[in-house]
């Protein structure tokens, strides 16, 4: 009896022994964030022509306005924010706006000339473009009125644009910044996915054990159960043995 108990004792020491735990896995691959542009006061913008997007001139930084957001283009990765100078996050993708930017468009705003057309452009204050960008891009204002300000203004057809678009994307694709910057999201994804894999491969560790502890203590009952009835059985045996004695 007592080395039975014993032998039960181990099994369950066995069962409801401590898990190994696994070594957790957290890499996180971040991009730094743009160095800050000092304005000593709100900029003013203008408008580029054939578009809704609006530009800061006076500096020699990709700096623009559009769909309610401010954006920044540095070392191969885009920056965006609700305010000029504070607040930029990583924005992870191309701004659908940028292949309408014609990459020129420094030297026409120097120029005053917009494809051979005299260019009288706006300078819009800050607190007026956040007061009515959204209902002058809903009302085509720019089109209707005042004609992107440039003299004898006739749009370019469709297909145009679109083949300077593709142009434009080309080009993107090229810089060697822009590549560099695609290397570091590639490594950042298979991170990503390793992280994912390892994780996947500790839940199913623990399942795993979980299966295991349930099997043992499925065991452990059908021992038990089966030593209670092997003593039934010898307790059993040893009455009719007394029963057999008393008849003799």
């Amino acid at each position: 009896m007592k080395k039975l108990l014993l032998g039960m004792a181990f099994f369950a020491l066995i069962i409801v022994g401590p898990i190994p735990t696994m070594a957790r896995v957290d890499v996180h691959v971040s991009f730094p964030l743009p160095p800050p542009i000092v304005f000593p006061a709100p900029p003013e913008l203008i408008v580029l022509p054939e578009t809704y997007v609006y530009v800061v001139p006076d500096i020699e930084v990709d700096f623009y306005f559009w769909n309610g957001w401010w954006w920044r283009f540095w070392e191969g990765r885009w920056y965006r924010s609700h305010y000029y100078n504070r607040g930029w996050a990583y924005y992870d993708n191309v701004p659908s706006f940028y292949f309408d930017v014609d990459p020129g468009w420094r030297r026409y705003y120097r120029d005053r000339n917009w494809y051979g057309h005299r260019w009288n452009y706006e300078r819009i204050p800050h607190q007026r473009l956040q007061q009515n960008w959204s209902s002058w891009e809903k009302n085509r204002y720019w089109e209707k009125r005042r004609t992107w300000n440039i003299q004898g203004y006739k749009p370019r057809p469709q297909p145009q644009r679109q083949e300077l678009r593709q142009q434009r994307q080309q080009h993107y694709q090229q810089r060697p910044d822009v590549q560099r910057h695609q290397q570091q999201r590639q490594y950042r994804d298979d991170r990503k996915m390793e992280q994912r894999d390892k994780r996947q491969d500790q839940r199913q560790y623990r399942d795993d054990r979980k299966m295991e502890q349930r099997d043992k203590r499925q065991d452990q009952r059908q021992y038990r159960d089966d030593r209670k009835m092997e003593k039934r059985d010898q307790r059993e045996d040893q009455k009719q043995d007394r029963q057999g004695e008393r008849v003799e």
